[in-house]
């Protein structure tokens, strides 16, 4: 039985346009993130077998696919939704996030610098991965990490609240190699109120690591 399931996209293909194009949102959930979810589930039937034969020798080799295909479903299931075509801006008070707001100035001084570092983390990621801002339960403070491939150089037990996909599926179709262009783009369809509930739950249900 099939652990991982597709999760349907939280509004149109056309919902995110100019910004992202309804073809690559179509092509984004309907092929690749779909492929991650196979790829996790036939990964996990594999270590099944292997299980059931006791053997090992592909062991290392299928522990690393289902770390990359498991991250990328995880991470598309949260891309989705830091994303609305009414979104932008900034965490205000007024607007009910001003709680996240408030831990973004704590965590780096103020939005506009955060925004630079979380920008410049996406847009100068080595080949194939993310930019991501992450609640980090030792200091239970917000961090920016770039994430490579799906899986790589994030700190152990770290939360994604908000993430920004920098694969070239993500954006090639319609900005060709300009990444930056698209990276900044995204900021205008950044759906607030779901990164702060996010954060909202990471705190909660995350009690702080004693280090």
């Amino acid at each position: 039985m099939a652990m991982y399931t597709l999760p349907e996209l939280p509004y149109d293909y056309a919902a995110l346009a100019p910004v992202i194009s309804p073809e690559i949102i179509e092509l984004h959930h309907d092929k690749h993130h779909a492929a991650y979810v196979k790829g996790a589930n036939d990964t996990l039937e594999q270590l099944e077998e292997a299980r059931d034969k006791d053997q090992w020798a592909a062991l290392n080799g299928l522990q690393k696919n289902l770390a990359f295909h498991l991250s990328g479903h995880i991470l598309h299931s949260i891309y989705w939704h830091n994303m609305t075509g009414d979104g932008g801006g900034e965490p205000l008070e007024k607007d009910g996030t001003g709680e996240l707001a408030d831990a973004i100035a704590e965590s780096f001084g103020s939005f506009a610098r955060f925004k630079s570092q979380l920008s410049k983390a996406a847009a100068t990621t080595q080949g194939s991965g993310w930019g991501v801002l992450a609640y980090e339960p030792v200091s239970g403070r917000l961090i920016v990490e770039q994430v490579y491939d799906h899986q790589g150089n994030v700190g152990q037990g770290s939360v994604p609240i908000l993430v920004f996909d920098a694969w070239e599926h993500a954006f090639y179709l319609q900005y060709k190699n300009q990444k930056v262009d698209f990276i900044e783009a995204m900021w205008q369809v950044v759906n607030w109120q779901d990164v702060a509930k996010r954060y909202a739950e990471a705190k909660d249900r995350v009690p702080l690591i004693a280090p």
